[in-house]
């Protein structure tokens, strides 16, 4: 049996998409959906104080294309309070006219293919990067993928230390792009139908394009990737929102 990779795990993560029911929507009185909102207003707020606090974090992007309208994404110390804050969202008169898109549930990942501290929770930059402050970068992409594990291809019986340098020489590919893209690699074995979760998010939407391809060719990716959907969008700005839902 292959040695299973430890992993040091941070904030769980909730990718919540919706799409907006227009045609409800419109049928709505001008105050009503002021009133819909200024209570949306109200729930942002709460997120905003608990990332103020640095107890969690949270990211709002709209979707392009007809996958979605919108994304929620939300970071807390534990499931609990993504169960909690879900519900609460879906308690929200707007709630009323979203539609359930896609959804995914994870725990931010760090591997022990990386190299570690005797305690690498007391070390400043793995912290930062378990319990990360989402940026408001100008575009998001949202990706869940999996290792294959088929025949010859099955990351799983690979030795530990072959996947130790097949993945050192895939995160060389990542670091080209540090200052460009900001990536949040989150783990959902046991919690959602893919393994792992990867959000990007960059100023230049096309330094995705450019680091999926990229990695494409790697062989981590080549051999052993398997993807998901990918849900590329754009920053929602809080003093937007009135306009995005304007009709």
């Amino acid at each position: 049996m292959a040695e299973a990779a430890q992993t040091l795990d941070g904030w769980y993560s909730l990718h919540d998409f919706r799409t907006m029911d227009w045609s409800t929507w419109k049928t709505l009185s001008s105050d009503e959906r002021q009133a819909a909102i200024v209570e949306f207003h109200r729930y942002l707020d709460k997120l905003n104080d608990t990332q103020a606090n640095q107890n969690g974090s949270h990211a709002l992007y709209t979707i392009v294309g007809q996958k979605a309208d919108f994304m929620l994404m939300i970071l807390r110390p534990t499931m609990e309070e993504l169960n909690q804050l879900e519900n609460e969202f879906n308690k929200l008169k707007i709630a009323e006219y979203t539609i359930p898109a896609y959804s995914y549930v994870s725990v931010v990942e760090l591997s022990n293919y990386l190299p570690s501290d005797e305690d690498p929770y007391e070390n400043p930059h793995v912290r930062a990067r378990l319990y990360p402050t989402l940026p408001q970068a100008k575009h998001v992409c949202f990706y869940p993928m999996d290792k294959r594990r088929e025949g010859n291809d099955n990351w799983y019986m690979l030795p530990m230390e072959e996947r130790r340098s097949l993945m050192r020489s895939h995160g060389m590919i990542g670091r080209q792009y540090a200052g460009k893209v900001k990536q949040i690699i989150t783990g959902s074995v046991g919690f959602d139908d893919y393994e792992w979760g990867v959000t990007l998010f960059a100023d230049d939407v096309l330094q995705f394009k450019k680091l999926v391809y990229e990695m494409r060719f790697d062989e981590v990716s080549a051999r052993y990737g398997e993807f998901g959907a990918f849900f590329v969008g754009n920053f929602l700005a809080e003093d937007k929102i009135a306009s995005f839902l304007h009709v």
